[in-house]
């Protein structure tokens, strides 16, 4: 009864939070704080799975079809263009478009896809 009343005391004369946190052991810290972090751990987990990871794991994607890309290949680039491929040097690209064979040149992190679908003009239909 008395450590009651001492305690009682203590809470009106300091604060209750600053007597709890004196009354708590150690492992009841850890648990406390464990549990006062959780959910930001829990964010970041969430995070991880639904943001971060899938991310990647197109830009790895991405990576290795542009370190793929061969001569002769269909592709399309980020500005719509479509053409084939007709020489590579390092991170340029020489495509040919068009029926007239224009020969462009493009930098090799602008295509955006290999196309497995023939694309030709509004007269001809796709192969």
């Amino acid at each position: 009864m008395n450590k009651l009343m001492n305690l009682l005391a203590d809470a009106t004369a300091t604060g209750a939070a600053e007597v709890a946190a004196e009354e708590m052991s150690t492992g009841a810290m850890i648990i406390y704080y464990a549990v006062q972090f959780l959910p930001m751990i829990l964010i970041f987990v969430v995070f991880y799975f639904l943001l971060i990871r899938p991310q990647r794991k197109k830009d790895k994607e991405a990576k290795l079809m542009l370190d793929n890309l061969k001569v002769g290949d269909r592709i399309c680039t980020i500005g719509g263009i479509y053409g084939t491929i007709v020489r590579i040097k390092d991170q340029v690209l020489t495509i040919e478009v068009g029926e007239q064979k224009t020969q462009m040149m493009i930098a090799r992190w602008a295509v955006r896809n290999v196309e497995q679908l023939s694309v030709t003009n509004d007269a001809e239909t796709l192969i």
